[in-house]
């Protein structure tokens, strides 16, 4: 996959996120839930932006490795949204859980591949 079809996918993401976020009911805890993940949500995008223009590949690892835990806090977020049962449209939490286990996937894979990159120019120096 290449950077600009993994930048489209968590752009998508985070729409699919406000899309279920909408739904959440209007009461303290469904805005609470609203505004956390749709911050970790949007924020892998944002984060993912930023690494495209990191200054070192050390640089590049670390800002990929925080898209990665903005994914996994959102995760959690889906988590708790699924047993609270604030969400009512299960096809959009079904469908946002599906793209999120599958974004995790490919950035924990990402970050294993920069890694090696990286340790094999070191020990090339």
């Amino acid at each position: 996959m290449n950077r600009i079809d993994l930048e489209e996918r968590l752009i998508n993401f985070t729409v699919l996120i406000y899309n279920l976020t909408d739904n959440l009911p209007k009461t303290k805890t469904g805005y609470y839930f609203s505004d956390q993940i749709m911050r970790s949500a949007s924020s892998s995008a944002l984060n993912f932006g930023e690494a495209q223009s990191a200054e070192s590949k050390k640089d590049f690892i670390h800002k990929i490795k925080i898209v990665l835990k903005e994914l996994r806090e959102t995760m959690i977020g889906l988590a708790i949204i699924d047993r609270t049962g604030l969400n009512k449209s299960k096809n959009i939490l079904e469908k946002a859980v599906d793209e999120n286990n599958q974004l995790i996937a490919i950035f924990v894979k990402s970050v294993e591949t920069a890694q090696k990159k990286y340790l094999a120019q070191k020990t090339r120096k």
